[in-house]
């Protein structure tokens, strides 16, 4: 197909358009990896965002469109307090900076990532959407279980109640966060989506950033939908200077720039003192104002090296570092509070290869047994190995560039 591809591009370069929401690292720099790897003879890329970050966007040579996104800060208050990040308004503003873009750039084939209002302005300029979005979203993923975020009302009831109650409230709770998406798509003349997941799940094509092996679909998922592996992200910058005795293990520790940074002290307080060396990673966020002797601080680290040459991986449950950890057969200590980081960790739990302690109520006696058992786990650690073997298999920039290529050539016919 790229052979195809090529001779086509010899004539044209074919438009490609990346927008993305711009709430948590992760959003921006998975799609700025994949569209990075795209042949420059091939494809004239263009890529709308709110801001475009040195650090992600450094020596890159996208076309770039400057895109209205909500307040960062303002999102995850919301999310904190299990409230909607959008209203009508919002994404009818969202709509129209959209539409524009589209207009200016006519692009071939537009792909997003929680850029949930290119299920309106898409449609309308009648542009082939793909969607970005993990697997543990999709209406088709194989679960038996919806978990409970941390929410103020957890905090009321207790864990235990409120795991009782959420499968009834679930239907509701999610009408609610899918009301205001489908009110515009109604207002345009679009059909609503028959649920929260369709909503999130909403392109012509869905791009999952995960492999089957951790985040599996029922068979009757549509051939629309596709697997591409894990979209691994690291900054450019340099490890830092581990001090202390190089005989002891290394633990990376990482809540990025999504996770309850609240519960970053108790889980320092929880692995002071023990046999190890670590590194934090505040992911540009303030660090706590006690760290211990034995971890060494920054703002941003090169991930995937730390995360290949630790015991364990202390993350935030979301799929970007835990993947990471995964990727290089290191188990995961998750720390989740929204749904899709515990979502995540469901699925990594779920394979043997982590474990999950909620960032809501966290004590440092829990960190620290948790810790305790990942420092002489071979169980976890087997497993996490298995899941690295899987990852391995699976190129996301091959994968992608070959559903572009095969859907580019069914345009062309």
């Amino acid at each position: 197909m790229l052979a195809w591809a090529r001779r086509l591009g010899n004539l044209v370069r074919r438009r490609i358009l990346f927008v993305t929401e711009n709430i948590t690292l992760a959003q921006v720099v998975r799609l700025t990896t994949l569209a990075q790897a795209l042949p420059q003879d091939l494809y004239e890329v263009h890529f709308a965002c709110s801001d475009f970050d040195p650090l992600v966007f450094g020596g890159t040579e996208f076309q770039r469109w400057p895109l209205f996104t909500i307040d960062r800060e303002q999102g995850f208050k919301a999310l904190a307090k299990g409230e909607r990040m959008y209203d009508v308004k919002t994404l009818e503003r969202y709509v129209a900076d959209e539409l524009r873009v589209l207009d200016e750039v006519k692009p071939a084939v537009v792909i997003g990532d929680f850029r949930l209002s290119l299920a309106v302005s898409a449609p309308l300029r009648g542009v082939h959407c793909g969607s970005l979005i993990n697997a543990y979203w999709s209406p088709y993923a194989v679960r038996e279980k919806w978990p409970v975020p941390d929410h103020p009302i957890v905090r009321l009831v207790g864990v235990e109640r409120a795991e009782k109650y959420f499968p009834q409230a679930l239907p509701k709770v999610f009408g609610h966060f899918a009301a205001p998406l489908n009110s515009v798509r109604k207002r345009h003349g679009l059909p609503e989506f028959e649920t929260l997941s369709h909503q999130l799940c909403f392109g012509d094509s869905v791009l999952y950033p995960d492999i089957p092996e951790l985040c599996p679909l029922s068979p009757d998922a549509p051939a629309s939908h596709h697997y591409l592996g894990a979209v691994q992200w690291s900054p450019r910058v340099a490890a830092p200077q581990l001090a202390g005795d190089a005989a002891l293990p290394m633990v990376y520790v990482t809540l990025g720039s999504s996770g309850d940074v609240a519960a970053l002290p108790t889980v320092l307080e929880g692995l002071d003192g023990l046999p190890i060396r670590g590194v934090l990673a505040t992911a540009g966020r303030a660090a706590p104002a006690r760290v211990p002797a034995n971890f060494q601080v920054a703002d941003f680290v090169p991930g995937e090296l730390l995360s290949s040459q630790a015991l364990f991986v202390v993350t935030n449950g979301g799929s970007s570092t835990g993947y990471q950890a995964l990727a290089a057969g290191v188990p995961v200590l998750g720390i989740p509070s929204n749904l899709d980081q515990y979502l995540a960790m469901q699925a990594i739990t779920g394979a043997g290869a982590g474990i999950t302690l909620r960032s809501g109520g966290l004590t440092k006696d829990e960190v620290r047994r948790a810790a305790l058992r990942l420092l002489d786990s071979r169980p976890t650690k087997r497993a996490a190995e298995t899941l690295a073997s899987h990852f391995s298999a699976y190129n996301c920039h091959e994968r992608f560039q070959n559903w572009l290529s095969n859907l580019l050539e069914g345009q062309a016919e």
